[in-house]
C-alpha cells in the first residue's frame, strides 16, 4: 500500500496539483503516454556494492523523455486557442510539446538554441513542429519565445518552472512507486529542475532523493552556494537536456525541503557512464540520462550494501551514430 507522498504546504505547489495530473493523465493520456518498464539488477552485477539497482526506462517514453508527462499535463489542464502552444526548450521538452499537440491535433512552435543538437531539431520537424533556432543558449531562446508568445497569444509552456510540469514530472514518481515499491534513494540529473522537482515532491523523505548536475552546468548546486537561484554559465556534454542557466524556482522550493545531496560530475564520468549502458546493456541514452550510473561508478555517490538506488534514464534523443563512433 502506498503512502503519502510529501507535505507541500507553503511551497505553491502540493498534493492537489499531483493528484490533478495523475487523473488527468490517466483520462487524456491514456492512449499517448506509456508506462515505461523498470528493471532490477544486483548491485554486483554492475560492479557496484549495493543490494539492487533499478533502472527506470523513462527514455522509452513517448517523445524519448519523461517530458511528456508536465507538457501533456499542461495542455490539457489549460485552453488552447487556434495559435496553439510555444516553448523555449533544450529539446527534449520541445519534441515532447510536438508530440502532445500532434495527438491533440494543435499547432507548435519551438524555440531552440544554436547548442540544440541536429537530431532533435530534426526530429521536432518530424513531427510537425515549427522551428526557431535563437542564440547560443536555452535564456535565449527564452526570450524570443517570451516575445512571440505575446504576439500570437498561445499556451506558453515552460520547460521545466510550471506547476502542470512540475506535476506531470511527480507522476513519474508515482508510477516507480507502484511498479516496485518504495526505493531507498534515487538519482535524479538535474537542469532546470523539473525532474527533480517533481521526484522529490513524490518521494519527499520517504526515500533519499539525490540532485546531479554535470560540473559544466551547475545550476542548483551554485544555488544553492548563493542561497537563491542565481544565473550560471553552462555547456559541456549535456549542455542540450540540462543546459538551463538557473534553477526553476518551483524545484527550488522542493530541493530546499527534501533533497539534502547536490552533487557534480565531470563530462568524462558521464560520457563514459553513457557509452556502458550502450556497451553493456544496449541501452541508447543522451549523456543527461547517464549521471546516475556516473555517480556510482566514480563514488560520487556511495550507497549503503543494503542499499536499493533507483536510477532515472531520462531520454534518448540522440544520434545513435556517436555512441557507435565512440566504440568502433
Amino acid at each position: 500500500m502506498q503512502t503519502e507522498p510529501a507535505d507541500l504546504a507553503g511551497l505553491g505547489f502540493g498534493r492537489p496539483d499531483i493528484d490533478a495530473a495523475l487523473a488527468r493523465l490517466d483520462q487524456g493520456g491514456r492512449h499517448f503516454l506509456r508506462q515505461t518498464p523498470l528493471w532490477k539488477l544486483p548491485g554486483a552485477d554492475l560492479g557496484l556494492r549495493c543490494a539492487q539497482v533499478w533502472f527506470k526506462l523513462e527514455h522509452q517514453q513517448v517523445g524519448g523523455s519523461f517530458k511528456a508527462r508536465g507538457m501533456l499535463n499542461r495542455m490539457l489542464a489549460q485552453p488552447i486557442g487556434p495559435a496553439g502552444v510555444t516553448i523555449a526548450s533544450g529539446g527534449n521538452a520541445g519534441i515532447a510539446a510536438a508530440a502532445a499537440a500532434k495527438a491533440l491535433g494543435v499547432p507548435c512552435e519551438v524555440f531552440v538554441s544554436a547548442v540544440s543538437s541536429l537530431a532533435k531539431r530534426e526530429r521536432l520537424l518530424e513531427l510537425g513542429a515549427v522551428v526557431a533556432v535563437v542564440g547560443e543558449g536555452y535564456a535565449q531562446a527564452f526570450e524570443a519565445c517570451l516575445a512571440r508568445q505575446k504576439l500570437s497569444g498561445a499556451l506558453l509552456m515552460h520547460a521545466y518552472d510550471q506547476v502542470e510540469v512540475v506535476a506531470g514530472a511527480a507522476t513519474l514518481g508515482a508510477e516507480i512507486e507502484a511498479q516496485a515499491g518504495l526505493p531507498d534513494s534515487v538519482l535524479v540529473s538535474v537542469g532546470g529542475g523539473g525532474l527533480i522537482g517533481g521526484i522529490a515532491s513524490w518521494f519527499g523523505e520517504r526515500a533519499r532523493v539525490v540532485a546531479l548536475e554535470p560540473e559544466l552546468a551547475p545550476t542548483l548546486h551554485r544555488a544553492r552556494s548563493a542561497g537563491a537561484p542565481v544565473d550560471v554559465a553552462v555547456g559541456g556534454i549535456a549542455a542540450d537536456s540540462l543546459g538551463a542557466k538557473r534553477i526553476g524556482d518551483i524545484s527550488w522550493a522542493v530541493t530546499q525541503r527534501h533533497v539534502k545531496d547536490a552533487l557534480l560530475l565531470p563530462d568524462a564520468a558521464i560520457r563514459a557512464a553513457q557509452l556502458w549502458l550502450w556497451q553493456e546493456l544496449k541501452l541508447a541514452v543522451e549523456p543527461a540520462a547517464a549521471l546516475g550510473l556516473a555517480a556510482l561508478q566514480t563514488g560520487v555517490y556511495v550507497p549503503r550494501p543494503d542499499e536499493t538506488v533507483c536510477l532515472i534514464l531520462c531520454g534518448a534523443n540522440l544520434d545513435p551514430a556517436s555512441l557507435n563512433a565512440a566504440t568502433a
